[in-house]
């Protein structure tokens, strides 16, 4: 049997288990964004693809790939694969959910802690001379806190925002908020030790609010200036989702007006950010409240070691002619005789 990898090359021999399903297939290991024609020449007989989680997998390709049995993202998102005709063609698309669900509840976790020790000025003052000066001034104010001082409040409570809970318990956080469309049942309430709220009243009593949804037409933008101004003043964004989350523009403002103490921001609008992106030109004030890192929540190395294990159990279950675990489409299977 053969697969088709479309993305970062290497990274199959990489990550998947040198004695695991994967490593016994013929591999074609191919650049995203080649042209239809280029995979079919290759791969075109290949009965599986395996695809980076922003890499295309067009109509085009599935329909002209007569023995392609099941596509599978090498992460989470999968909206860059041709869904309608993996259907009509009774192709399995599955992701690898869950893969990175630590690794980014850590990276929240790191924001929350950084924004709340004021890493960037710290950090800063540190390099420039002045560490005890800095000391001295939040002895004297007693203005460091614990996170285990704040509520925080989760919107969406997914793999990731869970993870995310059970950290903040290790920090002995009392008041975990969540909000997600449909409620908790009490037994997983008490499992994780969060307590629902309605979206308003959870911005309005926590002092820490992390995003945990995906971007749909109903969540982008919706950090805006309505939004921030249902937060408590002083309190902290954290951001580890998806930057078309926030309103940038917003942002700012509640940044500006000291409404809004910082955000943690692991995820920007307008992605690769280069230097011309606005929360990137801003003045000191405003610079000083905001705490970055690359989108790398979820790149660790043991996400991808579990994100290829999940892809070799899916595929091995196909080849074996079962049902994968993690498909995320209506495949049109024909029955057996």
């Amino acid at each position: 049997m053969k697969i088709l990898h479309i993305g970062k090359q290497g990274n199959l021999q990489r990550f998947a288990a040198a004695d695991g399903f994967l490593n016994s297939l013929d591999l074609v290991d191919l650049k995203p964004d080649l042209p239809v024609e280029e995979y079919l020449s290759q791969a075109g007989d290949a009965d599986f693809i395996v695809a980076d989680a922003i890499a295309a997998v067009p109509g085009a390709l599935i329909r002209q790939m007569p023995n392609l049995l099941a596509i599978h993202s090498e992460g989470v998102a999968f909206n860059a694969i041709d869904l309608k005709a993996a259907d009509e063609c009774g192709v399995y698309v599955c992701n690898a959910q869950g893969m990175n669900a630590m690794a980014v509840a850590e990276q929240t976790i790191l924001l929350m802690v950084g924004m709340l020790r004021n890493i960037v000025v710290n950090d800063a003052a540190v390099r420039a001379g002045h560490q005890i000066e800095a000391k001295e001034n939040y002895m004297q104010n007693g203005s460091l806190h614990e996170l285990a001082d704040c509520s925080v409040g989760l919107i969406g409570f997914g793999n990731i925002a869970r993870q995310t809970a059970r950290l903040l318990k290790a920090y002995q956080v009392k008041n975990i908020y969540y909000y997600k469309r449909h409620r908790l049942d009490p037994a997983q309430e008490q499992q994780y030790g969060v307590h629902y709220r309605e979206l308003d009243d959870l911005l309005a009593q926590s002092q820490v609010v992390s995003l945990h949804l995906p971007v749909t037409e109903t969540t982008r933008h919706m950090a805006d200036q309505t939004f921030f101004a249902k937060m408590q003043p002083g309190s902290y964004l954290v951001n580890t989702a998806r930057g078309e989350l926030v309103d940038d523009a917003a942002l700012i403002e509640a940044l500006k007006s000291g409404h809004l103490a910082m955000a943690g921001l692991d995820t920007l609008d307008h992605e690769p950010v280069l230097k011309d992106h606005p929360l990137l030109n801003q003045p000191r004030s405003i610079a000083s409240s905001l705490l970055f890192s690359p989108h790398i929540g979820g790149i660790t190395a043991a996400s991808f070691y579990r994100g290829y294990a999940m892809i070799d159990e899916d595929l091995q279950l196909v080849a074996q002619g079962q049902k994968p675990k993690r498909i995320v489409n209506h495949p049109q299977i024909p029955k057996a005789d």
